[in-house]
């Protein structure tokens, strides 16, 4: 196993990944905090507090740090999801030291200066704009805001446009302090990386990182129902979904391969019957997201106008017979295709720190690439079966957004799952 794992003792953990074969680094700090940690009225502030980390420190201004990971041929970048924040860079092995501290220097002693606040504000505000005319990426926020109503899983990452503008300095440094913690956090390294002296690097860029509150989160609990919103668009955007399993089911794998049964790949029930079959699209697929205690299966499909009522009805004959027509083919070949999936990306190191990081975050140790392979191996037709009986039997999610076209009311749809 090349991984191996440390604790400081403030709390951080450390962990990483040798690949002495190659001649970079990917290495990043995640934090155990997003969007679901969000009070609503400062929904978006995780990921302000990302894009703020970047606009100067203690030490550099905001040009500083791009140009002293870009002086190396480095990159350094962020992303914030409904339930941890990312923090990493991608350097040449001799560089780390240098990468360290940059990430340690955004995490600790960014200033957050009121003109910086104001300037990238503006840019937020233009990204949630982007995403709202993006239709086949808004669509998905609704969708989760539909499943999940009236709670922080589904609330924006973006966050709204109206709470975006009224954040202040002070929101920023209160949500740090609350949430950016020793235990909250995970330092991880992959590629030529000594272990030992990643640790003694960490140690020292972070001796004075103090503990913070534990992040508790308000459970998830799917609701479902359905949101159609009109737009003058070339096509209407659909997704049809249902509860999910958490990182933590038994069913996890069983599920994320029934997920690519039913739409992962070219060679999947709903690509060939509602595109290959019947021209009905240009894209559809399934896809699962997991959370920690909950979780959505979902269906995408971008269709015409007057071809709106003839899709729902054969994604929802296709959910109702895939569990007394699904074949061992299929099984295998979904198979085969997150067991390559999952080795190829070990030929990445910004791939393998990701890995690592998540399994640190859920699991709270590294899982070998033979453990996660005999679990795949593991899921049979049965729970396959299982899953396609059970899924249509829960309370739908339905939405649209683009021209108005002919779809069953809500009920009907339900009715015809059922």
């Amino acid at each position: 196993m090349t991984t191996r794992v440390s604790t400081l003792p403030n709390g951080l953990r450390i962990a990483t990944d040798a690949m002495p074969q190659v001649d970079t680094v990917s290495l990043g700090v995640w934090v155990a905090v997003g969007t679901r940690h969000e009070p609503p009225e400062i929904n978006g502030v995780s990921h302000m507090l990302e894009h703020m980390a970047f606009k100067g420190t203690e030490n550099r201004s905001a040009r500083a740090i791009a140009e002293a990971i870009e002086d190396v041929g480095g990159h350094l970048n962020a992303y914030t999801t409904r339930e941890h924040t990312a923090y990493y860079a991608k350097v040449l092995t001799g560089d780390l030291p240098l990468a360290v501290d940059i990430v340690s220097d955004i995490l600790q002693r960014s200033v957050f200066d009121e003109d910086e606040l104001a300037r990238e504000r503006a840019v937020v505000l233009q990204e949630i704009g982007q995403a709202v005319d993006t239709p086949d990426d808004i669509v998905f926020d609704h969708f989760q805001a539909t499943a999940f109503p009236d709670q922080p899983l589904g609330r924006p990452v973006l966050g709204k446009a109206a709470i975006v503008e009224q954040l202040t300095r002070a929101d920023l440094l209160a949500y740090q302090r609350g949430h950016y913690g020793a235990e909250n956090m995970i330092a991880v390294a992959a590629g030529n990386v000594d272990h030992d002296r990643f640790v003694a690097q960490i140690g020292a860029a972070f001796a004075g990182l103090l503990p913070a509150p534990g992040n508790g989160l308000d459970g998830a609990r799917y609701r479902g129902g359905d949101y159609h919103e009109e737009r003058d668009l070339e096509q209407v955007h659909l997704v049809l979904g249902f509860p999910g399993v958490s990182f933590y089911d038994r069913d996890y794998y069983a599920h994320t391969l029934y997920s690519m049964v039913l739409g992962g790949g070219m060679s999947s029930r709903l690509f060939q019957e509602v595109r290959e079959k019947r021209g009905l699209v240009y894209s559809i697929y399934s896809f699962s997201a997991t959370y920690r205690d909950g979780g959505l299966l979902g269906i995408y499909a971008g269709t015409g106008q007057d071809e709106l009522d003839k899709v729902v009805p054969v994604i929802c004959e296709q959910l109702g017979v895939l569990a007394d027509t699904v074949t061992i083919e299929e099984l295998d070949r979904a198979r085969a295709q997150l067991r390559a999936g999952t080795l190829m990306a070990r030929e990445s190191t910004s791939s393998r720190a990701e890995a690592l990081a998540q399994q640190m975050l859920v699991h709270g140790r590294p899982i070998p690439v033979a453990e996660l392979l005999q679990k795949l191996d593991a899921v049979g037709l049965d729970d396959i079966r299982r899953l396609a009986r059970a899924t249509p039997q829960s309370p739908p999610t339905v939405v649209t957004l683009g021209p108005g076209g002919t779809l069953d009311p809500f009920a009907a749809i339900r009715d015809r799952l059922g």
